[in-house]
């Protein structure tokens, strides 16, 4: 079984597809408890017209003959064995990719005949059986339960059977490719809080280097991944990735700014400043006032000169 293709919804397995059923007018009399024919009698004897509801392709292997075989029994039992490959729809849900788990079905039933002409059964005993050590590239198989259903269509009802394969997939690939190398982006980001703030070069092209090296995992992460109208797991992932890196560049912005304002590098409004200052004298007065009386003689008119010529110190530690 494989690959699954998450892209297209789908998956593909290479099995032996066999039928069963008797046909009382094939019996006989004979030494021979059974005998094989040559597949050209397919065509000189009644089969059912089985097909797949949800197959999207399928072939039978021709290497390097039809792999095809019919036997016949005394009593007239008909086996029927082919060796197919199918490819067959397998509608996801992946929101919690990559921790998900899938369940692929397939169904296969007659195209013609109603429940009244034939009813499709499981064998007793071990209906689905699997090569000893398959392995997935990306999934685990869980279980592959199987029933037998009806399906109601406007021409009838039809006797159909579905095999279900529960997929549980595996984080291994992602944890490596993806997850632990967005965390050691963000730890690596916050190594410009330790880098001085006037190393401004150095701090900004840190951050635009992490932002851009998120953005190349996110992309190659939804290469194999359908534009699906929801978010996934690791979208959410990736996401306060960037925002982590994000913020620490606006961090940066921020004490850069306000550092150069506070050390007058930066100017301000005329204007905004004197209305600033009277704020501050109104606030410091007010509290001078209600610790003593405020003569205004014994102020220096250049000590309020300087003051209010001085620039605004702000001390921000980073």
């Amino acid at each position: 079984m494989g690959p699954v293709s998450e892209l297209d919804m789908d998956y593909s397995m290479d099995c032996y597809f066999r039928q069963y059923w008797r046909d009382s007018r094939l019996s006989f009399l004979g030494p021979i408890k059974s005998l094989s024919l040559s597949i050209k009698m397919l065509e000189r004897i009644w089969r059912p017209d089985t097909y797949f509801y949800n197959g999207k392709q399928s072939y039978v292997h021709t290497i390097t003959v039809p792999n095809k075989l019919l036997r016949i029994s005394q009593d007239g039992d008909i086996l029927y064995s082919m060796r197919l490959t199918i490819k067959a729809k397998c509608p996801m849900e992946l929101r919690n990719f990559p921790m998900d788990r899938q369940s692929c079905p397939l169904i296969l039933g007659s195209y013609a005949y109603t429940t009244k002409q034939l009813v499709y059964e499981w064998q007793e005993g071990s209906s689905v059986n699997f090569i000893h050590g398959m392995t997935l590239s990306q999934f685990d198989l869980m279980s592959s339960p199987y029933r037998n259903l009806t399906f109601i269509r406007r021409e009838g009802e039809f006797s159909v059977l579905q095999v279900s394969f529960n997929l549980q997939r595996n984080t291994g690939y992602f944890l490596i490719q993806v997850y632990v190398p967005c965390v050691l982006i963000v730890v690596l980001s916050w190594v410009s809080f330790w880098i001085h703030r006037e190393a401004t070069s150095d701090r900004v092209g840190l951050g635009i280097t992490t932002v851009l090296t998120l953005s190349t995992i996110s992309l190659d992460s939804r290469t194999d991944l359908p534009k699906v109208r929801y978010a996934t797991a690791l979208d959410w992932f990736l996401l306060m990735s960037f925002f982590y890196c994000i913020a620490t560049l606006l961090e940066f912005a921020g004490v850069h700014y306000f550092t150069k304002v506070g050390s007058g590098e930066i100017r301000i409004d005329e204007k905004e400043w004197e209305e600033w200052e009277e704020i501050t004298d109104k606030d410091h007065n007010d509290k001078l006032s209600s610790m003593t009386t405020y003569s205004p003689q014994s102020v220096h008119p250049e000590g309020v000169a300087a003051r209010k010529r001085g620039p605004l110190m702000c001390s921000l530690y980073n």
